[in-house]
């Protein structure tokens, strides 16, 4: 499998998806810088790492969505391409509309930074396929724009269409129904603000979720 990286000016989770790649699951990755204009060829999944990309001016990932490789991104989402966006990624997929709700204000205000347990809601993709339905899972979170919002209609079709992925079991941000990450409808996009990149030891489980074959 190979691996693309995308870098954004304000990316800091960069590093960490690389080296969790090829150090941990051995296999290839590329850094892709935001103003190319094609992807290099043969990439099996997409990474939109977690950041601040443009400072998080407006929005986050407001801006990044203007991005010219992200033309790129969603062609190959929409060709069936994997696509993964951590934190600051899942922000920028709600933003170029490859995943719908917004990601907003953390309801205390604050920026959370902790390992926090998640609960594996649907493990009938190729992001879930090695977790049991209902498993527990503990992976970190840092972000102060986590809270998943979406409205009434919309939540009732991710709940249909079985896109939610991962629910918090005790809610940190105020996300509407504790969800922590979803999934486009065709299951090869993957939104979540939980970072399983940092899961390289003791959680090493949940670094699988990176883990496409």
């Amino acid at each position: 499998m190979k691996y693309g990286v995308v870098v954004f000016p304000g990316s800091n989770c960069d590093s960490d998806c690389y080296h969790a790649v090829t150090d941990q699951l051995h296999e290839e990755a590329v850094y892709i810088w935001h103003e190319e204009a094609s992807l290099p060829n043969g990439l099996d999944v997409i990474v939109l790492p977690g950041g601040f990309s443009y400072g998080d001016y407006l929005r986050c990932g407001a801006i990044s969505k203007f991005s010219k490789i992200m033309q790129e991104v969603i062609k190959f989402a929409n060709n069936g391409g994997y696509v993964i966006g951590i934190c600051n990624g899942f922000q920028i997929l709600t933003e170029c509309g490859l995943l719908p709700g917004a990601l907003l204000m953390n309801t205390s205000q604050k920026f959370i930074c902790k390992s926090l347990e998640l609960e594996v809601v649907n493990n009938q993709t190729s992001f879930t396929k090695t977790f049991t339905p209902g498993e527990i899972i503990t992976v970190p979170i840092a972000h102060g724009e986590g809270r998943y919002h979406i409205d009434e209609n919309g939540l009732k079709e991710l709940m249909a269409n079985d896109q939610i992925a991962f629910k918090y079991v005790n809610n940190p941000n105020g996300s509407i129904a504790d969800i922590a990450g979803i999934f486009n409808k065709k299951k090869n996009v993957l939104g979540m603000m939980p970072h399983p990149e940092r899961c390289l030891f003791r959680n090493r489980k949940s670094l699988n979720i990176l883990d496409i074959k």
